[in-house]
C-alpha cells in the first residue's frame, strides 16, 4: 500500500459588531483572468474606512467575494498620568513630543517594575507598549545601569533606535548591535553603549559567549525588553527560552539580576507562556485602555475560475493577484497601503504586478507618471541600507502602497496608514490582529481585508467568521525542555561558564538526563565540580536557533557573479532547486542549478510567465505512544514518529492564474528527522459502510489528511508548513487505517501535542472546513494540497466527511 503524503517545508478581541453581506453560492464562477479595470479614483484624497470598502466594491464582479464585514468600534482613552519617581528631564521629552502621561495600563506596568516584578504587557497593536519599556528603561539609564532590548527583527531594532534618538538625551549612548552593524560600531556598542538593541540571533552567538568582553555591560543591567514576544513559538520559541536562561546565568556572574519585561500582541494565558520563556514568575498586564479608531475588517473570497487543476478540480483565483488588484485602486486613490503576503516571492510578485496595473493607469487615464513607482516590496533578505530606505520612505509617505513579508508585522511604527490588506491567513489570530492594526495608528479609522488563500483553513474561516472576531486568541506554544533543542545550549552554557549542578535549576528538570547525554557523546566531560566543554570549536554552532539546518544557501546570478540574497538550507530544496523561479526585487530568475555541497544555487534572469512549487513525499514509522484514548470507533494517538521526507518532483504553474502547466522530476537528497505526531486509526469494522458504497477509502484518508493539516494552524500557533502529515489505508504499524500529522521539527514543536488535547474541535473545524468549499469534488480550498507528493491522487471530498462522521460520530449529511 503506497501511503498518501504530505510534508513540511519547514485575550479576547475588542468588542465588534458583524454583518454578512452575501449567502454561499456554489455557482459562482469567475474568467480565467478577469481584466483589470481599475476603480474610478475619488476626487478627495482622503476617504473614511467604510468608504474605502465602498470604493473598493465599485467594480460589481468584486461584491460577491466578500462574505462577511465586521465593525470594531473606536475607544476611547482613560485619563493619563505620570508617576512621581519619573524623572523631569523624560517628562520634559516626551512632553515635547505630545506624550502628556501615561494611559492606565501603561501606568500599571511601570509601577510594577518599578516594585521589583517581572511583567508581561500583553495588549493589542497601537497601544502604547513601547512606553511600558522605555519609562523604567530610560529612568535606569539616567541611574547609572544599562538597559538590553531583544526585537526578532532587524527593522524593529531600527524603529526603536530612531525614537530613542529623537528624545534627544545626553545621558542615553543607545546602539543596535545585529548582523547589519558594521565592525567599528560594534566596538563603539561594547565600549559605550547603555541601552543596546540586538536580537537573539547576536545573544546567542556573540553576546553570551564572548560574555568576558561586556563585562561592564552586564555588570551594571537593570532591566531586559522582550519585544514581541508572541513571535517566540514552537521551536525558535524554545531556543529563544534557553538564551534567556543562559542569559540569566551570565548576569548572575558578573553580579546583576534584571528585571524582565515582555512585550506581546494579544495572546492566551500570556502570564504562563512569559514563565515559560523566561523561567521566572511573571506579572501580567491584559486590559488595553489606549484610544483606538473604529476599524471596518472585511473577509473577501476570491472566486472560483473556470481553470481546472489536478483531478479536474476548479481552481480560485490567487489571493496574491487579488491583493495586487486592490492595492492598485487603494494607491491610486491615495490611500496609504500595506499588503501582506505569505513569502518572499509574494512580496516581490504584488509589487510587480501593482506597479503594472498602475502603469496601465498612468497610459490610460492621465495618471500622475510616478504612480507606480510609489510601490515596493519589503522582505527579509534585502541589504540593510535597502531594508532602511524603504522603511523611511514609506512613513514619510514617498511610498504609497507596500507589499511586505510578516517583517513589519512587529512593532515598526508606521503612523497615517489607512488600509491593510492581508493576503491569506496569517498563522494566528494574534498575528491577523497585529497585521490589521498596522493601520489607524495615529488614531484615525482604518480598513482592513483579509483575502482568502485555496487553502482549507482560509476558506473555513472567510464562512465561520465567529472563528476569527470575539474571542480569546490562541495559547503560544513552545517547549524548553525538547532534548534537542535543550542539548546544544547546555553545550553553549557550559563554554560561557562551567556547568554546576546548581545550574540545573534553571534548565528545567529535563536538564540532568540530557547532560548525561552529551557526556555520553563526548560532547561535555564530566568533573567533580561540574560539566565543562573542552573543544576548541564553538558551542554555539550546535543551535541553530531559527531552524535553518545549516549555512544559508547562496544565490548567485551565473553571468555577473552578482550575490542576490541567501536562502535557509533546509527550504533550498523546495525554493532554489533546479528549474525554480526565484524572484528578487522585481526581477524574475530561473535557478539553473542548486549545489547543495558548495552551497550554492546558480541563476540567470528569465521571464517564465509561471511559479514553481516542490513536491515532496513522507514516509513515517512509529517509534511511541505516549498518550492515547478512544475517539468515536477509533483510537487518538500522540507521540513519537520518524519522519523521512524526499523532494521528488515541481510543478509549474501559469503565474496569474495557478492554471497546473505540469510536473518537473527532481533528485534530491533524502531529510529523515525524529519528531512528535499525532494520529487516529479506525478499525475495518468502522469502515466497511464506506467500502460498500463505493468510496475510495485510500482517498477518503488523503483528503482528510490534507484538510486537517490546514486547519491545526486555527488550533496551535503553527504555520501550515510547520507541520506535515502521511495517510494510509494500512499502515504497517497500526494495522489499520491511518492519519498522521506531526511536527516538521526535530524532537517536535508542540504542536502536534495542540492538535491532540484539541481533537475534537480540530476534527470538527476540518469536516466544517470541507463542507464549507462550493466545489464538488475536492479543490485547493478544501482538500488538495500544493505540496502533495502524490499529484493529490487520489482524493475522495465526499469520502472525507463520510471518514470523519465515522470518527466524530456524526450523522453523515450532518452540515
Amino acid at each position: 500500500m503506497v501511503p498518501r503524503r504530505q510534508a513540511p517545508t519547514r485575550g479576547i478581541q475588542p468588542c465588534v459588531r458583524s454583518v454578512s453581506i452575501r449567502n454561499h453560492d456554489s455557482r459562482r464562477l469567475c474568467p480565467q483572468m478577469p481584466d483589470w479595470k481599475p476603480v474610478t479614483p475619488p476626487s478627495s484624497s482622503s476617504l473614511r474606512a467604510g468608504s474605502a470598502l465602498t470604493y473598493l466594491l465599485d467594480v460589481p464582479a468584486r461584491r460577491e467575494r466578500v462574505t462577511h464585514v465586521e465593525h470594531v468600534p473606536a475607544r476611547q482613552t482613560g485619563q493619563t498620568r505620570w508617576p512621581d519617581w519619573i524623572d523631569e528631564r523624560l517628562v520634559t521629552r516626551w512632553a515635547n513630543q505630545g506624550v502628556s502621561g501615561l494611559w492606565p495600563h501603561q501606568a500599571e506596568t511601570v509601577e510594577r517594575l518599578h516594585c521589583g516584578e517581572n511583567v508581561i504587557i500583553s495588549t493589542g497593536t497601537a497601544s502604547g507598549k513601547s512606553l511600558c519599556y522605555q519609562v523604567p528603561a530610560l529612568s535606569q539609564v539616567l541611574d547609572g545601569g544599562t538597559v538590553l532590548y531583544l526585537t526578532p527583527t532587524k527593522a524593529l531594532a531600527a524603529d526603536q533606535l530612531r525614537t530613542l534618538i529623537d528624545l534627544d538625551l545626553p545621558e542615553l549612548r543607545a546602539a543596535t548591535f545585529d548582523g547589519d552593524t558594521p565592525f567599528e560600531e560594534r566596538a563603539w556598542a561594547r565600549r559605550h553603549a547603555n541601552y543596546l538593541l540586538t536580537n537573539p540571533d547576536m545573544l546567542h552567538r556573540t553576546l553570551l559567549p564572548r560574555h568576558a568582553q561586556w563585562s561592564s555591560f552586564w555588570r551594571r543591567l537593570r532591566m531586559v525588553v522582550v519585544d514581541e514576544c508572541h513571535g517566540y513559538r514552537g521551536v525558535f520559541g524554545s531556543h529563544v527560552a534557553q538564551i534567556l536562561r543562559r542569559l540569566r546565568r551570565v548576569c548572575a556572574r558578573h553580579g546583576s539580576s534584571p528585571a524582565f519585561l515582555l512585550s506581546s500582541a494579544t495572546a492566551s494565558e500570556p502570564r504562563v507562556f512569559a514563565t515559560r520563556l523566561t523561567g521566572l514568575q511573571m506579572a501580567e498586564v491584559t486590559t488595553d485602555t489606549s484610544p483606538r479608531g473604529a476599524t471596518t475588517f472585511a473577509l473577501w473570497e476570491p472566486p472560483l475560475t473556470d481553470l481546472r487543476g489536478e483531478g479536474g478540480a476548479p481552481l480560485r483565483r490567487p489571493a496574491t493577484a487579488e491583493s495586487a488588484d486592490l492595492l492598485a485602486d487603494l494607491v491610486a486613490a491615495d490611500i496609504r497601503t500595506l499588503a501582506f503576503v505569505r513569502s518572499r516571492r509574494a512580496a516581490e510578485s504584488v509589487a510587480l504586478t501593482t506597479r503594472a496595473r498602475l502603469q496601465d493607469l498612468v497610459a490610460g487615464a492621465g495618471a500622475p507618471a510616478d504612480l507606480p513607482d510609489r510601490v515596493a516590496a519589503y522582505r527579509a533578505g534585502y541589504l540593510a541600507d535597502d531594508r532602511r530606505g524603504l522603511e523611511k520612505a514609506f512613513r514619510s509617505g514617498e511610498l504609497l502602497g507596500l507589499a511586505t513579508t510578516n517583517a513589519l508585522e512587529l512593532g515598526v511604527d508606521v503612523t497615517g496608514l489607512d488600509a491593510v490588506l492581508i493576503a491569506g491567513w496569517p498563522g494566528t489570530r494574534a498575528s491577523l490582529w497585529q497585521q490589521a492594526g498596522r493601520a489607524g495608528r495615529a488614531g484615525q479609522e482604518a480598513l482592513a481585508v483579509l483575502i482568502a488563500r485555496d487553502d482549507p483553513l482560509d476558506t473555513y474561516l472567510v464562512h465561520h467568521p465567529e472563528a476569527l472576531f470575539g474571542r480569546p486568541v490562541e495559547a503560544i506554544v513552545l517547549d524548553p525542555g525538547n532534548p534537542y533543542v535543550l542539548g546544544p545550549h547546555l553545550c553553549a552554557a557550559a563554554a560561557e561558564i562551567p556547568l554546576t549542578r546548581g545550574d540545573l535549576e534553571i534548565f528545567g528538570p529535563a536538564a540532568e538526563e540530557v547532560l548525561a547525554g552529551l557526556v555520553a557523546d563526548g560532547l561535555l566531560r564530566r568533573r567533580a565540580t561540574g560539566w565543562f566543554w573542552t573543544s576548541r570549536e564553538r558551542a554555539a554552532d550546535l543551535a541553530d536557533i531559527r531552524g535553518a539546518g545549516g549555512p544559508p544557501i547562496q544565490v548567485v546570478e551565473t553571468s555577473t557573479g552578482r550575490l542576490l540574497g541567501t536562502v535557509d538550507e533546509s527550504s533550498s530544496h523546495t525554493t532554489v532547486h533546479t528549474g525554480a523561479v526565484y524572484v528578487h526585487q522585481g526581477e524574475t530568475f530561473l535557478v539553473d542549478e542548486l549545489d547543495l555541497e558548495a552551497g550554492v544555487a546558480l541563476v540567470e534572469a528569465g521571464t517564465p510567465g509561471y511559479t514553481t512549487f516542490a513536491r515532496d513525499v513522507t514516509d513515517v514509522s512509529v517509534l511511541e505512544s505516549l498518550r492515547s484514548h478512544p475517539l468515536g470507533p477509533g483510537e487518538l494517538h500522540f507521540g513519537s514518529v520518524e519522519v523521512t521526507r524526499r523532494v521528488v518532483s515541481y510543478v509549474r504553474r501559469r503565474a496569474q492564474s495557478g492554471e497546473s502547466l505540469g510536473d518537473e522530476p527532481l533528485d534530491l537528497p533524502p531529510r529523515t528527522l525524529r519528531t512528535r505526531a499525532v494520529w487516529w486509526t479506525l478499525p475495518a469494522s468502522a469502515t466497511t459502510v464506506l467500502v460498500r458504497d463505493g468510496l475510495d477509502l485510500g482517498g477518503a484518508a488523503h483528503a482528510a489528511e490534507h484538510a486537517s493539516i490546514g486547519l491545526l494552524p486555527l488550533f496551535a500557533t503553527c504555520d501550515r508548513w510547520d507541520i506535515g502529515g502521511v495517510s494510509t489505508e494500512l499502515h504497517a504499524d497500526t494495522g489499520l487505517l491511518t492519519v498522521f500529522v506531526y511536527d516538521g521539527h526535530e524532537g517536535g514543536a508542540g504542536f502536534a501535542e495542540r492538535g491532540y488535547a484539541r481533537a475534537l474541535d480540530w476534527l470538527t473545524a476540518t469536516r466544517e472546513a470541507i463542507v464549507s468549499c462550493e466545489c464538488e469534488r475536492g479543490c485547493p480550498s478544501c482538500v488538495q494540497s500544493p505540496k502533495c507528493g502524490n499529484g493529490n491522487e487520489p482524493l475522495d471530498k465526499a469520502g472525507a466527511l463520510r471518514l470523519l462522521a465515522v470518527l466524530l460520530s456524526v450523522p453523515p449529511h450532518h452540515p
